[in-house]
C-alpha cells in the first residue's frame, strides 16, 4: 500500500500529469458515458455467456476424443491434436476479424450474416481450444487405478469414463477453467472490431465525439466490476481444495 501510494504521489507531481488527468479522469465526461457504456455492457455479458456454453461442451468433446487409446480412434485423436493446435496459436483478434468479415463475405445461401454471431464463433473455437486442455489435464490426473477398479465392477469404458473418472476430473480443474472463463469475459471486448456496439464499441463512440479517453476508463471499471468477484472464488475455490487435499476439511 505504501509502494502504491509513493507511485501514485509520483505521478500526480509529474508535469503532464494535468494533460493526462484530463484525458483520462475527467468527471463530467465520466458521468455522461458511463450510463451509455452501461447499457451496452449486457452485451458482453450476452457474448460470454453464449460463448461459455459452447465452449463447455466443445471442449469436453475434444478432450474425450485425444484421451481414446485405441488404435481405430486415431483419426478422432489427430483431428483434436490439430484443432487444439492450430487455434491455440492463431491470435483471437485475427480469428474475430477472418470469421466475422470473411463468413458473411462469401455471401453463401444460410451462412449467417450477423458479426455478433460469428464473434461468439470465433471466440468459443479458441477457448474450446485451451478448455480442451485443462479438461485433458484433469483426466489425466485421475490415477488409472479408478478406471479399473470401475471396469472390475462390470462398467464399460464409457461407463467407467462417465460416472468415475470424469466427475473427479471436471472437480479438479473448475479453479483453472474459471480463469479461462475470466480471460472469455474480457476477451469478449474484441468483438468490437466487427462493429457490434458493446461496452468498448461504446466507449470508442463516446471518445470519438468528446475527443478524450475518459470512457475506457468506465469501460474498465465495468470490466473490473465483472473479473474481481470470478477471481476471489477461484481463489476460495483453490484454498478449498487444498484444505480437502491436506484433511482440514
Amino acid at each position: 500500500m505504501v509502494l502504491v501510494a509513493l507511485v501514485g504521489w509520483l505521478v500526480m507531481q509529474s508535469s503532464g500529469w494535468p494533460a493526462v488527468q484530463e484525458q483520462f479522469f475527467n468527471w463530467d465526461i465520466f458521468t455522461q458515458s458511463f450510463p451509455e457504456v452501461l447499457r451496452a455492457f449486457p452485451v458482453n455479458i450476452e457474448i460470454f455467456l453464449i460463448a461459455e456454453a459452447i465452449v463447455l461442451v466443445l471442449g469436453l468433446m475434444l478432450a474425450l476424443m485425444r484421451s481414446l487409446r485405441a488404435p481405430i480412434f486415431f483419426p478422432l485423436r489427430a483431428f483434436a491434436v490439430v484443432y487444439c493446435d492450430f487455434f491455440r496459436g492463431i491470435p483471437t483478434i485475427l480469428l474475430v476479424y477472418l470469421l466475422g468479415f470473411g463468413a458473411p463475405a462469401l455471401q453463401l445461401q444460410g451462412v449467417p450474416q450477423s458479426p455478433l454471431l460469428w464473434g461468439i464463433i470465433a471466440l468459443s473455437l479458441v477457448y474450446s481450444a485451451y478448455v480442451a486442455e485443462v479438461y485433458r489435464a484433469g483426466i489425466e490426473s485421475v490415477h488409472p487405478s479408478q478406471d479399473q477398479a470401475a471396469r472390475s465392477l462390470g462398467l464399460s469404458h464409457t461407463q467407467a469414463l462417465r460416472y468415475v473418472v470424469l466427475p473427479q476430473a471436471v472437480r479438479r480443474v473448475i479453479p483453472p477453467l474459471l480463469n479461462d472463463f475470466i480471460g472469455l469475459q474480457k476477451d469478449s471486448a474484441l468483438i468490437a472490431v466487427l462493429g457490434v456496439v458493446e461496452a468498448l464499441r461504446q466507449a470508442q463512440i463516446d471518445s470519438s465525439a468528446t475527443f478524450n479517453y475518459t470512457p475506457y476508463i468506465a469501460t474498465a471499471i465495468l470490466f473490473l466490476a465483472m473479473t474481481i468477484p470470478l477471481t476471489r472464488f477461484v481463489d476460495w475455490l483453490v484454498a478449498r481444495q487444498r484444505k480437502r487435499q491436506s484433511g482440514l476439511v
